[in-house]
């Protein structure tokens, strides 16, 4: 059986924090280990990061999901934080609550190999999202909604990188703007009602930040990290990513111009290209997306915030 000990941190730059110590019985080889989840309380399309401290298991690989009655609305794996503590290696994973997710208490929980080791409620606020109505030309019409085998081959790709995570941690600081703009002309979270040419109707979910900017508008480098796609797609047009940690990449969208080659490590501020209006884009911008684990996640609360707090993560593992 497990023995559970539950105690609360004090209130920091992520929040009041809650922990959960377990001890973990006979079939997991009775080691000890702890874990920790901040913020206790987050709201939709926000990042949430899980810390595990305990003795190495040769290789065993530990899950987080999230869940709300029951179903799981969000997964991430973890990975080395390149960090000891006073009980063993630390381990973090980062994962997003999707902008659909509803108020109320949410899950994490913490598995290996398909057996439980620890669990942490968290409450996840209310959040409203704005609703747009857009009605598309027939070329706009045609690159969102015709067939297209090409159009196929680039969302596999896209999702072949985003679902991937690996163990290389270039950015633990804040991100900064892409961008100088003082407008903008879509939100995260939008939700988004599509009228076609023929009378059809579509939705969506915005699932970054649109900035106005003029065509040739310098964008740059958000954060540390390595170019994993550098080049045209159809719908997002001149397209840069960035992996900024396990899980966590940046994209910048409807380029004019892209100043950055694939496998280049960036650092912030660094020129990435130029804002345009290629793909499906109504006027000259940028679109900046931020996605964890896969999830769309608001941009701009990676600005204000540290996500990997080395110190502030060993501080409380420790204690």
């Amino acid at each position: 059986m497990k023995q559970i000990e539950r105690f609360f941190g004090r209130p920091g730059v992520f929040g009041t924090v809650l922990w959960l110590a377990v001890f973990v019985s006979a079939p997991l080889t009775a080691q000890n280990f702890k874990l920790a989840a901040f913020p206790e309380t987050v709201r939709p399309g926000e990042p949430l990061v899980a810390a595990f401290a305990g003795p190495a298991r040769g290789g065993a690989k530990q899950n987080v999901r999230l869940s709300e009655g029951g179903k799981k609305i969000a997964a991430a794996v973890f990975f080395s934080l390149n960090e000891e503590s006073r009980i063993g290696p630390v381990r973090a994973a980062i994962l997003a609550v999707p902008s659909t997710a509803a108020r109320g208490r949410a899950l994490l929980t913490v598995e290996e190999n398909g057996r439980i080791l620890g669990e942490i409620y968290i409450t996840i606020e209310n959040r409203e999202f704005r609703t747009e109505t857009l009605v598309l030309s027939q070329s706009m019409s045609s690159i969102l909604s015709d067939p297209d085998p090409q159009k196929t081959k680039e969302a596999e790709k896209l999702w072949a990188i985003l679902g991937r995570t690996g163990d290389e941690i270039f950015s633990t600081g804040n991100f900064v703007m892409p961008v100088i703009s003082q407008v903008q002309t879509s939100r995260f979270g939008g939700r988004r009602l599509y009228k076609y040419p023929d009378g059809r109707t579509g939705s969506s979910i915005h699932a970054g930040v649109d900035y106005r900017a003029p065509e040739g508008t310098p964008v740059t480098v958000c954060a540390p990290g390595r170019v994993v796609f550098a080049g045209p797609r159809i719908v997002t047009g001149n397209t840069v990513i960035i992996e900024h940690m396990p899980g966590v990449y940046s994209l910048c969208y409807h380029l004019s111009r892209i100043g950055l080659a694939e496998g280049q490590i960036v650092s912030a501020g660094e020129s990435l290209g130029a804002a345009g209006s290629t793909g499906f884009s109504t006027a000259a911008h940028l679109h900046w997306e931020i996605r964890v684990a896969g999830e769309n996640t608001d941009p701009e609360a990676f600005l204000g915030r540290t996500l990997l707090d080395k110190a502030v993560i060993l501080g409380k593992l420790n204690e």
